[in-house]
């Protein structure tokens, strides 16, 4: 039995078809359907059970669960603009914890979504604490109990994974809304206005030139299976070890779907020189609370035997969008 935990969102959603993939069935999907709309990621999924988040807690702390064989604990407020940092420190805190100390008292693997948003500003994305200077309150959640397993690595009773997921998209984000990747929003931006909107040039980056890690949800449960077969103990950063700008995510997306029209792929220039990329000017307010640049160190990561190759942008934005068309390769 294995226990998915945000299991109708995002990255939790694909890890149970990830699971699917391989032939396990027997998993237990955690969640909070209040808004019900995130069922539909798990329609095409293969589940034993469906638990409520709240449910599931009372199970957790009466000692009610059935023999687990792992837990991969994906559920989180995820939103980085969330104020309410009681909120935030319960749901992603505190129920992490709790997770923690029954995995350990039962002997149970454990895997957790940590997050980029730990290193703040950057500039360095290396696992170590005197990087790490959270910026919002979602960022110091997930800090709080990345140190918890720091202090505790020496006394494990089973393994325990973090992972610290940088800008991840894929398919089953669509309940997301504004927190959906930059690929899916450029998309539906193109569908609906004929161009794209980027940012231009701020901190030393020219128009569209901001860069970020983007990584394909396939990646990422690539990352996390590999982590269930072969169980290391620490936090590890989850990304694809290549920045890349905002320009490249936009001119992937837009030469995909002309590809869809029977056009021919353009070059950035000819993109923006006809429109269908365009600029607007940096937002004052978000001046100095901006991540212009991300860039995962994967060392401690391939270290750990990660050693399959990850999509670049053009790769990988391609490959999402024609899922989400329907489009035949």
């Amino acid at each position: 039995m294995i226990i998915v935990t945000g299991a109708a969102g995002f990255i939790g959603s694909n890890l149970v078809k990830g699971l699917n993939a391989r032939g396990e069935r027997d998993i237990i999907a955690v969640d909070d359907l209040l808004e019900g709309d995130k069922f539909v990621n798990l329609v095409d999924c293969d589940i034993a059970d469906y638990l409520d988040k709240n449910d599931f807690r009372r199970r957790v702390a009466e000692g009610r669960l059935p023999k687990v064989d792992a837990i991969l604990h994906q559920g989180a407020c995820s939103d980085t603009t969330e104020r309410n940092g009681q909120y935030m420190m319960d749901n992603n805190y505190r129920v992490t914890l709790e997770l923690f100390e029954y995995a350990q008292q039962a002997r149970i693997p454990f895997l957790y979504a940590s997050s980029a948003a730990v290193y703040g500003a950057g500039p360095v994305y290396a696992e170590d604490p005197a990087n790490e200077k959270p910026l919002n309150v979602y960022g110091y959640s997930k800090f709080l109990f990345d140190q918890v397993l720091r202090r505790r690595l020496g006394s494990l009773t089973a393994p325990v994974t973090g992972l610290r997921y940088f800008n991840v998209y894929g398919p089953r984000e669509q309940h997301k809304g504004r927190m959906a990747s930059v690929a899916f929003h450029n998309m539906n931006q193109f569908l609906k206005e004929g161009h794209v909107r980027l940012f231009g040039g701020w901190d030393g980056y020219g128009d569209g030139e901001q860069q970020r890690d983007f990584i394909s949800v396939h990646d990422v449960v690539a990352v996390n299976l590999h982590f269930l077969d072969h169980p290391v103990s620490g936090v590890f950063n989850c990304g694809t070890g290549r920045a890349q700008p905002f320009n490249d995510v936009a001119m992937a997306v837009v030469n995909t779907l002309r590809q869809e029209r029977g056009e021919a792929p353009l070059p950035l220039a000819e993109l923006v020189a006809q429109g269908l990329i365009r600029y607007i000017e940096f937002p004052e307010d978000l001046k100095g609370r901006y991540q212009s640049y991300t860039q995962a160190d994967v060392t401690k990561l391939r270290a750990a035997g990660f050693t399959a190759p990850m999509r670049d942008v053009q790769v990988g934005v391609s490959e999402y969008i024609r899922e989400l068309r329907g489009m035949v390769s």
